[in-house]
């Protein structure tokens, strides 16, 4: 496995552990070049799974796009990268098991969006503001007063 620091092909694995459900092995590993430690997941190869766009394209689904929202969402917020994680395989499992091979962004989006909102309010309103594209402030003072009154 190539070490993402200095790009060095050989690292050894120094921890091995299956996620929730032996969905995927999670490996920890370092480098024998620098000696940096990094973490990297095997999970098994899938039939795609494709994901409708708002313009109607399609393409395959991506976990790791909804990571990086996610990742954007919670910076700087006091949330474990180990919770963010187990959340982002949670909606992972939840796309993946509908019966349909095909998913609208839309759908993806609501559900990234339900489970921020049990993790982290302001992560939440920070996604909603991107994935809703509030026209103005009212648009978004209707989203807090939403999330204020628990809805």
């Amino acid at each position: 496995m190539r070490c993402p620091f200095c790009f060095h092909k050989e690292s050894k694995v120094l921890d091995s552990r299956a996620t929730e459900e032996g969905a995927s092995i999670r490996r920890r590993r370092e480098c024998t070049e620098c000696n940096r430690r990094f973490t990297t997941y095997e999970r098994l190869d899938e039939v795609p799974f494709m994901v409708v766009k708002k313009d109607g394209r399609r393409e395959a689904f991506n976990r790791n796009k909804i990571l990086n929202g996610v990742l954007r969402a919670c910076e700087k917020r006091p949330i474990s990268l180990d919770a963010i994680e187990a959340m982002i395989d949670e909606i992972d499992r939840e796309v993946r098991n509908n019966t349909e091979r095909e998913i609208s962004s839309e759908q993806i989006g609501e559900i990234v969006m339900e489970r921020l909102k049990k993790l982290d309010e302001v992560a939440y309103v920070r996604f909603a503001s991107v994935y809703r594209q509030f026209k103005d402030i009212n648009s978004f003072l209707n989203e807090l007063q939403q999330l204020l009154k628990g809805e």
